[in-house]
Order: structure tokens, then sequence, then C-alpha cells
């Protein structure tokens, strides 16, 4: 298979997909800054959650100032209190664990703060609320990090993806379509009972995660035109070892809950593509190369909420060795006249 420099100069398209995953989404971050640092720029970027923020990011901003302008969203969400004991496993997991709490009890500046009546609304004398926590910050940072309207001048494709709260059906705001406005990708963040859904042009939409957590629909609902290169950069692992604690079980169940449905889409493409092959075997090929994160052994089941700067660190830096990982795989040839060549990566961590 080809690996030209520039995807989008090539005769292949190039996508990338980005999974949501709130605090362990720097792995996509450090993804991107190795696919640009060797001269790749994505046609077209789709995103849930905190996918959605990075793609948004990509896209609404010139290719030079990209990896800064991700920086600064990284370096604003990180908590840091006291040094890292990184060289200790068990001393590790405590200190990821407390910045998860400090996240919890006292939010993320740049991102959320605590709402109220919030959680105090179990309470049976207190009025009633949908959320923890109010993510009207996160709107703020939007607006600073990102032109919406480079972004919406459609140089880089955008899709993001949101689910409606009351009938369950998937949405999609797509720069190919329409204007994609701050409002759209706080939606796609939404996920509930976290934080509060989004009312969108009559919709209440919320984060897309539980029910497609790594939007690939978008890119398939109808037959690439051209030869198209597919990456999607997951957070959530269907694999790890067996798990020995409370805690790894609960981590073990959350993942399982966000990684099912990327599986699931990927057999199913398996399948269609195995059909096209039959029909049409000289039409367009595609090549799905699909990281998937691993979290360390230090990570628990809030790692979600944990923003401490090391493990913002060894995420970003584990996205940047499995996306230079992964394109080296690339190098070698697609079997000849195979439509559909699917490559899983990542493991770094």
């Amino acid at each position: 298979m080809s690996t030209d420099k520039n995807c989008s100069e090539s005769s292949q398209d190039l996508v990338l997909v980005l999974a949501g995953g709130n605090a362990v989404g720097a792995y996509h971050a450090g993804a991107y800054e190795a696919l640009h640092g060797q001269g790749h720029r994505p046609d077209w970027v789709v995103g849930a959650s905190i996918g959605a923020v990075v793609a948004a990011i990509i896209a609404g901003n010139a290719p030079e100032d990209r990896i800064a302008k991700l920086r600064q969203f990284w370096d604003e969400t990180t908590i840091g209190v006291g040094s890292s004991p990184t060289a200790l496993l068990k001393p590790r997991q405590i200190y990821n664990g407390l910045h998860a709490l400090l996240a919890l009890a006292w939010g993320c500046p740049s991102i959320y703060r605590h709402r109220l009546p919030g959680l105090w609304s179990a309470l049976p004398w207190v009025p009633n609320d949908v959320a923890l926590f109010d993510n009207a910050p996160l709107l703020r940072t939007l607006n600073r990090l990102i032109d919406f309207e480079r972004l919406n001048r459609g140089g880089t494709r955008l899709t993001v993806g949101c689910v409606d709260i009351e009938t369950g059906e998937e949405v999609y705001f797509d720069t190919a379509r329409e204007a994609v406005r701050p409002e759209h990708i706080l939606a796609s963040t939404a996920i509930i009972p976290a934080f509060p859904p989004v009312e969108v042009d009559g919709r209440v939409l919320c984060d897309a995660g539980y029910t497609n957590n790594l939007p690939l629909d978008p890119i398939f609902a109808t037959e690439p035109e051209r030869d198209l290169l597919c990456i999607a950069s997951d957070l959530f692992s269907p694999r790890a070892p067996r798990p020995a604690s409370l805690d790894a079980v609960l981590e073990r169940a959350n993942d399982l809950i966000f990684a099912s449905a990327p599986r699931r889409a990927i057999a199913g493409l398996k399948r269609e593509y195995a059909l096209r092959q039959k029909l049409d075997p000289t039409g367009p090929a595609v090549t799905l190369l699909h990281l998937v994160h691993q979290a360390g052994a230090d990570q628990l089941a809030a790692k979600s909420f944990d923003y401490s700067a090391s493990s913002i660190r060894d995420r970003w830096i584990a996205g940047r060795n499995d996306m230079a990982a992964g394109l080296a795989c690339l190098v070698e040839r697609r079997p000849e006249g195979q439509r559909f060549l699917h490559i899983e990566g990542g493991g770094s961590a």
C-alpha cells in the first residue's frame, strides 16, 4: 500500500476517527502529533465526545498551529498535585486515584465545574436535576482554541456524533452539510448523568459513547468513491489481563461497555467488504488502521477522570508511539485484489 506523505494528494483519502474517553483522550493528541510529524494531513476527521473536541481543534486550526493548540488544551486540563511516583506501581495507582477523586470533587476548570443542585437532587427535599456537573467551561474553551470560521470553510471536513436522548437516534453534524457550532461539540461530550444534555434546534442531545463510541458509521454509510485509509484511534480495549481486584473488575466492565460497539462495527465492515469483493473485486479499497489504547497497570476504573500530569503525559506518548508503529505497518503492500484490510495496533502504554 502506498504511504505518500500527504494522502490528500495521492490516489486515496485519509480519514481520522477519534473515540470518546474524557481524560484518556490525550492519547488522540499524541497519535495526531505522530501523524502530523510524518506529513499526513487528514481530509476528514470524525469524533465523538473528547474525540469530537480533538477533531474540532484539528479541523479548526491551520496545520502549523494544531499541535500547539492540542498541547494548550491538554495542559489546561491537567491537575498537578505533587510529584508522580512513577517507579512504583502501588503508589502510582494511589496517586492516579487521588487525582481522579480531586477532579470529581472539585472539577476541571477548563472543561467542567460542579452544578447545583447536581448530586444533592437525590435528596427528597431538593429540586430535581439531570446532571452532576456543568460543562459551560468547555464551551468557553472551545471558543478560545477553535476558529469556527475556518472549521466551517471545509478545508478539513469535520463530523461529530451525538445521540438524541428522547429517541435514541444517532445524530451527526457534518461541515459538508451544515455549519458546526460550539454547541454541537458540547452535545457530543455530554455523557449522562455526568453532564447535562444539550438542546440543539429542538432536539435534546447527549454523548454517543454508550451506543457508538468510535463513530465509523458516517464514513461507510455509502461506499467510498476512492481508495481510503481510515485511521481509528480507540481509547478502550476489549482485551486485558484477568482482573484480580474489585477496581480492575470495574475497569473491565467500563472498557467492555465502550469497546463492544467498535468491535461489532468492524466485524460488520469485514462481512460487507467480503461481499463487495465478490461482487466487484476491482472497486475502491479500504485500509482500516485501528489503534487501541492499552491502559497501563497503574490506571484505575476512574481513569476517565484522571487528569494528573503523569497520566496525561503517558497517554500522549502512548498515542504518539502507537501511531508511529501503525504507520510503519502500512509500508507493506495490500495483497493483490484485496478490498478491505484491517490492521490493529496499540499497546505501547
